[in-house]
């Protein structure tokens, strides 16, 4: 049984050495290499010129992220609590706008927020406008809102649908109002999917470069663009591109393993 276990694991881990280790080993070499195989920590160090860069990269991915959970936690929790064939509905309206490429979508908001788009011709239908809402951070935030937060819904939605209903009616009738059911019953129970969520936000939010190429118009610069200039142009170097990617996967893996820690101390607070 386990010669076969073993047999069977083959490709996962053939996989796991060319896609991800294979990989990583290449970045880390030419972050830590000159252009002529040296070894050198230039790389690394010259990071810190771009710090403003990276403090502006995880805000917004932060800000994105938080609302993100905002609008996907009483979304997914009135989904949670509807009848089945209308769940498998809310969920496919939900998944639907994933069936479009991610960059028709992000090109839409484009003519929906430029001068001349869609919504200032509203606005200018009431005398007001135009505004300024495309090549801003916030029109980057809102491609990363629109973009990611059905990868927020869809984790707290699995996780709500198994928080039974005799439990909220315990809580409600031992005195315990909304307000109380939902910090001291859905919040705890819907830990894990909130920690999932909120993984499957950052980490992309923080590393695009699509997103705020196309909506921030070179104005808000991100990791995601430093790490793309490095890789083409006339700016070619790929190891100091190799190093941000560096630094970026140790950031997130940090955070992750904050959020990771978070919710196992939340699991047993639970249990206690």
């Amino acid at each position: 049984m386990r010669l076969k276990t073993r047999i069977a694991s083959v490709p996962y881990i053939i996989w796991m050495i060319v896609f991800i280790i294979v990989p990583l080993v290449i970045v880390c070499y030419y972050a830590f290499t000159t252009r002529d195989g040296t070894f050198t920590l230039d790389n690394v160090s010259n990071i810190g010129q771009y710090q403003h860069v990276f403090a502006r990269s995880i805000w917004l991915a932060v800000l994105a992220t938080a609302i993100c959970l905002v609008v996907a936690f009483p979304l997914a929790y009135i989904i949670s609590r509807l009848s089945g064939s209308r769940q498998r509905f809310a969920v496919m309206l939900i998944m639907l706008p994933m069936w479009i490429n991610f960059l028709l979508r992000t090109y839409a908001w484009m003519s929906l927020l430029e001068n001349n788009g869609l919504i200032n011709r509203f606005f200018g239908l009431i005398g007001l406008g135009p505004f300024q809402m495309i090549n801003t951070p916030g029109a980057v935030v809102l491609g990363m809102v629109y973009n990611f937060l059905p990868f927020m819904i869809l984790p707290l939605y699995s996780v709500m649908t198994k928080i039974d209903d005799s439990v909220i009616n315990a809580a409600q009738d031992l005195g315990a109002n909304m307000w109380n059911v939902t910090a001291r019953v859905i919040i705890p129970l819907s830990v894990p999917g909130i920690t999932t969520g909120f993984t499957m936000v950052f980490v992309p939010s923080i590393s695009t470069f699509a997103i705020s190429q196309l909506l921030g118009g070179g104005n808000v610069y991100l990791i995601g663009d430093l790490i793309d200039l490095q890789f083409s142009g006339a700016s070619y170097n790929p190891n100091l591109g190799s190093a941000m990617a560096l630094v970026l996967m140790v950031i997130v893996l940090l955070l992750m393993s904050i959020a990771t820690q978070f919710d196992n101390e939340e699991m047993e607070g639970m249990l206690i």
